[in-house]
C-alpha cells in the first residue's frame, strides 16, 4: 500500500509540473499576441478620434485588417495548444459592413480583453518562473551581489545575513507554488475570451461543417468495409486454408496409421506445420484489429517496439501522460506502423524520427525521414488508407514531402476518440 500511494504521489507531482509547464508556454505565448493586440487597440482608438477629421477613414481598412489577422493568429495559436475554435465565415473589411457585422464586433470585444486583461496575465506567466528561479537560488549566489543590493525581486529588503538569504529563497518557493496552483488556471482565463468571441457565432452558417461531416463519416464506414473485407481475405486466404489442409492432412494420417505408421507420421508433422502457421495467421490477423501491445505496454511502449522493428534506424520521442481512448491509440499505432513501411520500402532514408504529445485533448504524431521525399498519396504508398482512418475521428492530416526530402506526416487527433 505505501507503495502504491507513493507512485500515486508521484505521478500526481508530475502531472502537476506538466501542467504548469504547458500553462507558462500558453501564458507566454498569449503575450505575444497580447502585446499586437494592444497596438491593433491603439490604432482604433486613433482611427476613432480622428475619424471626424478624415483620417480615421483611412485608417479603417487597415485596423480591420489587422484585426482579422490577429483574430486568425490567436486562433491558430490555441489550436497549436490543443484549443480548437471553429473559425467563423471571413468578416468583412470594408467600414460600413464591419460596423453591422457580428463577426468584428466580436473580435473588437476579444481584443480589448486581450489587450488588458490577456497582456497582465501574460507578463504574470512570464515573469512568475523568472522570479522562482532568481528568489529560489538567491543563496547560491547572494554573496556576490554589492551590500545594498535587494534581496527579493519584488524590491523588499537586503541581505546581510544567511537567514535573510533564506527568506528569499522561501519567497522564490513561494512563487513556485503559485505557478504551479493557479498557472493552469490564468491560461485558461487567458484563452476564455478567445474561445467565446473568435469562434464562429449562432449565425455562421455551419452547412460547410456539416458537409465536411458528412464526408467524414462516409469515409469512416468505407475505411471499415475496407477493413472488414481485409480481415475476410486473411482469413478466407490464409488462415482458413492452412485449416482445412490441417483436416485433409490428419484424415490421411488416421486412413495410414494401420498400413503406413511412417508415413502417417510424416502427415501429422504436416499438420501440426500447418496448424502452427494458421495459428500464426490469425494472430496476424488480431493484432492487425486491435493489437495487444497497445493494452500492454500503452502507445509510447507500442511505438518504440514498431521503431525498433522498422528497417530504418528510428527514434521514438513521447509524451503522453495519459491513456486516450482505445480507438485513438489504435488509429496512432497504425498510421506510425504504415508510415515506418513506407519509410522502409520507398524513402531510401538513413534515419527517422516519431514523435507523438498529448496536450489539451489531442494527440499530436509526427514522423520524419530524410529520405528523396515525393511522397504521393496516389501512388499506392498507403497514405489514403492513413488519411481515411484520421478522418474517421475527425483528425487531421498532413504531409509535406519535396522532392529531395525530407518527408515529415503529420498528424492531429482528439484524444477521446
Amino acid at each position: 500500500m505505501t507503495v502504491v500511494e507513493g507512485t500515486s504521489v508521484r505521478e500526481t507531482a508530475v502531472r502537476t509540473l506538466r501542467a504548469a509547464l504547458a500553462a507558462t508556454g500558453q501564458l507566454v505565448g498569449g503575450l505575444g499576441t497580447a502585446f499586437q493586440a494592444l497596438g491593433v487597440l491603439l490604432m482604433a482608438a486613433v482611427a476613432a478620434v480622428t475619424a471626424p477629421a478624415g483620417v480615421g477613414l483611412l485608417l479603417a481598412p487597415l485596423v480591420l485588417r489587422a484585426l482579422h489577422s490577429l483574430a486568425r493568429r490567436e486562433r491558430e495559436r490555441l489550436a497549436r495548444r490543443g484549443v480548437d475554435i471553429v473559425p467563423p465565415d471571413p468578416p468583412p473589411v470594408r467600414l460600413r459592413s464591419a460596423l453591422a457585422d457580428p463577426t468584428t464586433r466580436r473580435e473588437l470585444g476579444w481584443l480589448v480583453r486581450h489587450g488588458t486583461l490577456g497582456l497582465l496575465l501574460g507578463l504574470l506567466g512570464l515573469l512568475l518562473p523568472l522570479c522562482a528561479v532568481r528568489d529560489g537560488t538567491f543563496p547560491l549566489w547572494w554573496r556576490l551581489v554589492p551590500e545594498d543590493a535587494t534581496t527579493t525581486s519584488i524590491g523588499v529588503g537586503t541581505a546581510h545575513t544567511w537567514l535573510d538569504a533564506v527568506a528569499a529563497l522561501l519567497l522564490g518557493v513561494g512563487w513556485a507554488a503559485i505557478l504551479l496552483g493557479l498557472g493552469p488556471g490564468m491560461a485558461r482565463l487567458q484563452a476564455a475570451p478567445a474561445r467565446r468571441l473568435l469562434a464562429a457565432g449562432p449565425d455562421t452558417d455551419l452547412s460547410l461543417r456539416v458537409a465536411e461531416l458528412t464526408a467524414t463519416r462516409a469515409a469512416a464506414l468505407d475505411a471499415h468495409a475496407t477493413e472488414l473485407r481485409r480481415i475476410e481475405r486473411s482469413l478466407h486466404d490464409g488462415a482458413q486454408n492452412r485449416l482445412v489442409s490441417v483436416t485433409v492432412l490428419l484424415g490421411a494420417a488416421r486412413r495410414m496409421a494401420a498400413r503406413d505408421p511412417a508415413g502417417a507420421d510424416e502427415l501429422l508433422e504436416r499438420a501440426q506445420s500447418a496448424a502452427e502457421q494458421a495459428l500464426a495467421e490469425l494472430r496476424s490477423v488480431a493484432r492487425g484489429i486491435l493489437p495487444p501491445v497497445l493494452a500492454d505496454r500503452g502507445l509510447a511502449g507500442a511505438l518504440s517496439g514498431l521503431a525498433a522493428d522498422c528497417g530504418v534506424p528510428c527514434r521514438v520521442e513521447a509524451d503522453v501522460p495519459e491513456r486516450c481512448a482505445a480507438a485513438v491509440e489504435a488509429t496512432a499505432y497504425f498510421v506510425v506502423a504504415e508510415a515506418l513501411t513506407n519509410v522502409a520500402k520507398h524513402s531510401g532514408a538513413g534515419r527517422a524520427s516519431v514523435t507523438v504529445r498529448a496536450r489539451g485533448g489531442r494527440l499530436r504524431l509526427l514522423v520524419e525521414d530524410d529520405g528523396r521525399g515525393g511522397a504521393d498519396e496516389d501512388g499506392g504508398s498507403g497514405l489514403t488508407g492513413i488519411r481515411r482512418r484520421v478522418a474517421a475521428l475527425d483528425g487531421t492530416l498532413r504531409l509535406t514531402s519535396s522532392p529531395g526530402g525530407p518527408t515529415a506526416l503529420e498528424v492531429d487527433l482528439p484524444c477521446g476518440g
